[in-house]
Formats: C-alpha cells, sequence, structure tokens
C-alpha cells in the first residue's frame, strides 16, 4: 500500500538525487573539455631509494643536449580522462619550458598495435630520445627492439613493463601501485569500521597497475578486516562508462554490497551514477573509494557523495626531463623511481582540492 509516510520517503530520495545530478554536472569532466590545470605547479616527489641505477656506460648510449634533441613521446590512451589529458600536458609544457629542439608527440587510441607503430614512427623520425606510457605491461617488444637497435633511451612512465630495466628501457617512473591498493584498503576499511561487503571494479587486464592495486587492496583487507567479504570483482576497463554498466550489474546480482573499491577515479564516478540510478545515496548507502585524484571525484568527496581517493599523480613532465637530463650527462639514474602520492578523504578534501588534477 503506498502510504503517506511512503510518498515523504521517496520524495526525499528523489530530492537528493536531484541535488546530487546538480552537483555531478556541474563538476563531471566527461571528456569534451580539458582538466583543469589549477593544479599543475603540483610537482611528483620521489621516495627516496638504494635500488639499482643505470647510466649511458651501462645502456651504450650517446650524450644528448636535450636542447639540440628530437624527444618523441608516446601516449598509450585515448585523452578522454583527466589522467591522460594531465599527464600528456605535463610531458608536452615541460618539454616547452626547457626548449627541447622537436618534440613529437602520438596517442595510440588504447590500441597496442597502433602504439607499436607509433614508436616505430617517432624513430623514423628522427626521435633521439623516447618517453613511453605503456598501454600493456606485455606487447611493445617489437618497438623496444627497434629503439633498442640504435640505442635510444627509452624511459616509461606510470605503468611497468615486464621487461628489463636498463637493458629493454632505461627507468621507470610512476608510483607504488600495490601500496597503492593497500592505502585504499586503509581507507575503506577506517570509513566502515570494517563491516561490510565489498566489490571491486578491476582496472584493464594485462595490465601491471590493475593486478597490483587489486594484490594490494586484497591483501591488506586480508590482514585487517578478515570480518568483510569481497562479494564481486569484475573489470571496468578504467573507463566510467564500463564502471557504471559493471555496477549496475553487480547491485543487481548482489544487493548487499555496501562499499565500492574502483581500481581508478572513473571507475568510481561511473559508480556513483549507478548508485543514484537504483535509488540509492553514494558516500552514504553505499561508499565508494578509488585511486587517481582527479579533481572531479575529489569535488565529490566535499560533497559528501564519495569517501576517499588515494592520488595518483600524472604530472610526469619535470620529473621526465630532468631524470633525461641527469641520465643524457651521462650520470646514473634509478632503474625504478617511485614516487610519492598523496590523499584525500573528508577531513581534507575542501582543502586539497585545488591541487587534484
Amino acid at each position: 500500500m503506498f502510504t503517506k509516510r511512503t510518498a515523504q520517503t521517496l520524495a526525499g530520495t528523489v530530492a537528493f538525487v536531484a541535488a546530487l545530478g546538480l552537483a555531478l554536472t556541474g563538476c563531471t569532466n566527461t571528456g569534451t573539455t580539458p582538466a583543469s590545470t589549477s593544479g599543475a605547479d603540483v610537482k611528483q616527489t620521489v621516495k627516496a631509494s638504494d635500488g639499482p641505477t643505470c647510466s649511458l656506460a651501462d645502456y651504450k648510449g650517446a650524450k644528448i643536449d636535450l636542447k639540440n634533441a628530437i624527444v618523441g613521446f608516446s601516449q598509450s590512451e585515448k585523452e578522454d580522462n583527466p589522467f591522460r589529458i594531465a599527464e600528456t600536458q605535463s610531458i608536452t609544457d615541460e618539454a616547452a619550458k626547457i626548449g627541447v629542439k622537436k618534440f613529437i608527440k602520438t596517442n595510440a587510441q588504447s590500441t597496442l598495435s597502433k602504439q607499436i607503430s607509433d614508436i616505430q614512427d617517432l624513430i623514423s623520425q628522427g626521435a633521439q630520445v623516447l618517453i613511453v606510457a605503456p598501454l600493456n605491461s606485455d606487447g611493445l617488444e617489437p618497438a623496444l627492439s627497434a629503439a633498442r637497435a640504435k640505442n635510444i633511451p627509452v624511459l616509461t612512465i606510470d605503468r611497468k613493463l615486464n621487461a628489463s630495466a636498463c637493458t629493454d628501457y632505461v627507468s621507470f617512473l610512476g608510483s607504488d601501485f600495490i601500496s597503492q591498493g593497500k592505502r585504499a584498503a586503509d581507507q575503506l576499511i577506517k570509513g566502515t569500521s570494517g563491516k561490510g561487503n565489498v566489490a571491486i571494479l578491476l582496472g584493464a587486464s594485462g595490465n601491471g597497475v590493475t593486478t597490483d592495486r587489486t594484490k594490494g587492496f586484497v591483501d591488506e583487507m586480508a590482514a585487517k578486516a578478515p570480518d568483510m567479504k569481497i562479494v564481486a570483482q569484475q573489470t571496468g576497463n578504467f573507463n566510467r562508462g564500463d564502471g557504471q554498466t559493471v555496477t549496475e550489474q553487480l547491485l543487481q546480482a548482489h544487493p548487499d554490497i555496501s562499499v565500492i573499491y574502483a581500481e581508478n577515479d572513473e571507475m568510481g564516478l561511473g559508480a556513483q551514477a549507478a548508485i543514484i540510478a537504483a535509488g540509492k545515496a553514494p558516500g552514504k548507502d553505499i561508499q565508494i573509494y578509488s585511486i587517481d585524484g582527479t579533481k572531479n571525484a575529489v569535488q565529490q568527496i566535499v560533497t559528501g557523495a564519495y569517501n576517499g581517493v588515494i592520488e595518483s599523480n600524472p604530472r610526469f613532465g619535470p620529473l621526465a626531463f630532468a631524470t633525461l637530463k641527469t641520465f643524457l650527462a651521462g650520470n646514473p639514474v634509478g632503474q625504478s623511481i617511485v614516487i610519492e602520492d598523496s590523499e584525500y578523504d573528508p577531513s581534507n578534501a575542501a582543502q586539497k582540492v585545488d591541487s587534484a588534477f
């Protein structure tokens, strides 16, 4: 029977969804406009390391002055999400800032075969140095071999390759993805008091980032919240649309889900839309935690419709070119250069939102 109380409850839900919809409309980046650059000056900080290094002598390369060099940048994915937009912009801006003689950039549009041909084309155009954001951890061997045949230094960023540093490429610059997963689990455990049923939105298959963020999260949950149950794990491909579709399916199959861990913000925002469509309040009825640090997600923490974000800083330009400058001058650089990432939660999101990307 449709009672007056039921009508009041429904009206309240509709009002909440409408208000949240306005908030989402105001902050969601659909990929049609560039991400905000207000936090562009928030540089990456490198963790101290005594790990193995690589030098020009080891790599058998030649000293190069970047101001007289041709530098190629291979982006892996479509620039339709804030991370890739900020990453490409950072590399491009820094190349201009230091006065690189010629800077050539390509985009593989999320296709491995295109990234291989892109890198080969950069080499044929005379690139003397390469910065590569790999699409997957495997599959770039033909491109790497082409660069290695000419002793062209290759710096990889944001995704690790299943290859040998200082042999197949010079160095990797990026986050500790296992640690990111652990820190996301810690946020989630704190926010839920270690109670509830968890669904995981996995990143792209065959990707080292996905593997590590999953391992870090699952291991930490098992160690610190054994009473919480992971009821589902499904791939959302680091994509907002897929994140929404998968979450809609998961909520139907597992109506007892109380918290979602998304392995990037785009999937988390997709999950948020699915939760709203299901008539529930994101951040309250179902909590959401993710990894990246996009302004879109951090703003949702401020509104109370999202619960936590672990940063993965995409501003690789200054660090990448500083590393190359050191290496090309003949000095050793770390084979794995790991950056420190911040995090956002209800206690600091409003103060730190301008540092998000």
